[in-house]
């Protein structure tokens, strides 16, 4: 019996535009997708006249849609994985699928397309031929600094997501261990109030705390310089 393909999506991170050609064509010949919110995922589909079957496939209840959408592929459905915003896998749900479709032989095909990070990366002025992309850093206080500890020599630039309400506390945490570096703090990616912030640790630190900023940020900071 011929197996079905799981899809790996890319969807816009802001921008519904900013979809690709192949990615529409994707999501419209699948039998069904898999989404980290159907919700989200509903108003992209609206926009481009896409009706599928979805099914709901978020963060911490992964292991429990894994199977069914394992035995759909396996009758020969071909699936489309997505999230909410950007590839699928990338500090987004989507790894433990991947993985068990491999064990169990299912294709898994890549669709490209947007990722916070290197939208981030390209515009932030910061050096681009080395980076080391972090994700959300810990949230505890020892574990976060321990990370950082590992990270201070650390030549290329370093990519962190993190919320806008843990963002001063982090960079005060940053100062104090890498010194005051270059850092872009990029928000709002792709859409009307698309920003970038630039500054060094204590200058930064000092015009955010005049500030009310809501959502995740990519954080981008230059990497060690010194000789």
């Amino acid at each position: 019996m011929k197996v079905g393909k799981l899809f790996i999506v890319a969807t816009p991170i802001g921008n519904l535009e900013d979809i690709t050609i192949r990615a529409l064509k994707t999501l419209r010949k699948v039998s069904f997708i898999a989404c980290e919110d159907t919700r989200h995922t509903i108003k992209l589909l609206n926009k481009y006249k896409i009706k599928k079957k979805l099914i709901s496939y978020y963060q911490p209840k992964e292991e429990k849609k894994i199977p069914y959408i394992l035995s759909l592929l396996e009758k020969g459905l071909d699936g489309a994985l997505v999230s909410d915003a950007g590839t699928p896998g990338i500090s987004d749900p989507g790894y433990k699928l991947i993985v068990r479709a491999l064990e169990k032989n299912i294709k898994v095909i890549p669709i490209p397309g947007p990722t916070a990070l290197t939208t981030a990366l390209s515009a932030s002025g910061l050096p681009t031929d080395r980076f080391l992309f972090i994700g959300f850093p810990p949230k505890k206080k020892l574990a976060l600094k321990k990370l950082l500890v590992s990270l201070k020599d650390e030549k290329g630039t370093l990519i962190f997501y993190q919320s806008a309400k843990r963002v001063i506390s982090f960079l005060e945490m940053v100062n104090q261990i890498f010194g005051e570096r270059e850092i872009v703090i990029a928000r709002e990616l792709t859409k009307i109030h698309e920003e970038f912030i630039r500054g060094r640790g204590k200058e930064l630190i000092l015009q955010l705390k005049k500030r009310v900023i809501k959502g995740e940020l990519v954080i981008l900071i230059k990497g060690e310089s010194k000789k």
